[in-house]
């Protein structure tokens, strides 16, 4: 894959399509600006400020915009809480609608056919297999994502993490908590 995309990014270097600056301005965009880590850090803030939680459950795209991020493909953002009795979980049955500036690029499998249609089939089976096991009290909540809105869930947080500071916290929230297919 590497050498495969050496060799394209060198094929339109080469034509004068793009520079070798734009290629690394994409690249360093998407590991900065866009991705993952910004939706660790607003959980994490979620987690430690109970009026930002507040206003993030109102209007998830305005209070991720307090933090910086939105864009394409984060307008209409809604933030699903999970609790102890509710595990929220988000797919796009019809492509794979995502939003990119708080979860980065989606995962391959995120795209695939077979989690878009099993996921709201059998939600369950499937968050097994991501080693999520939900005891029968807990509601499964499948959310399907479009163009028009997108989904992000704030997990629950971690037990023991009583008194960690936000950046304490970023590290413990990943893409597949904000998800939902882990708990």
């Amino acid at each position: 894959m590497a050498r495969r995309v050496t060799a394209i990014e060198s094929l339109l270097v080469e034509k004068g399509l793009i520079t070798s600056d734009v290629v690394d301005a994409v690249i360093e965009t998407y590991e900065r600006d866009v991705g993952p880590l910004n939706g660790a850090r607003v959980v994490a803030r979620a987690w430690v400020d109970e009026a930002y939680r507040g206003r993030l459950l109102d209007d998830g795209t305005q209070a991720i915009g307090e933090l910086g991020f939105g864009g394409a493909e984060g307008e209409h953002l809604v933030v699903l809480e999970n609790t102890p009795e509710v595990h929220n979980v988000v797919v796009c049955t019809l492509c794979s609608c995502y939003p990119w500036p708080v979860l980065g690029l989606p995962p391959r499998w995120y795209k695939s056919f077979a989690y878009r249609a099993r996921m709201v089939r059998e939600p369950r089976a499937v968050l097994t297999e991501f080693g999520t096991t939900l005891g029968d009290d807990v509601e499964v909540r499948v959310w399907d994502s479009s163009a028009d809105v997108r989904y992000m869930v704030l997990p629950l947080r971690p037990d023991g993490a009583d008194g960690l500071t936000e950046d304490d916290l970023v590290p413990f929230v990943t893409r597949d908590h904000m998800i939902g297919v882990v708990r």
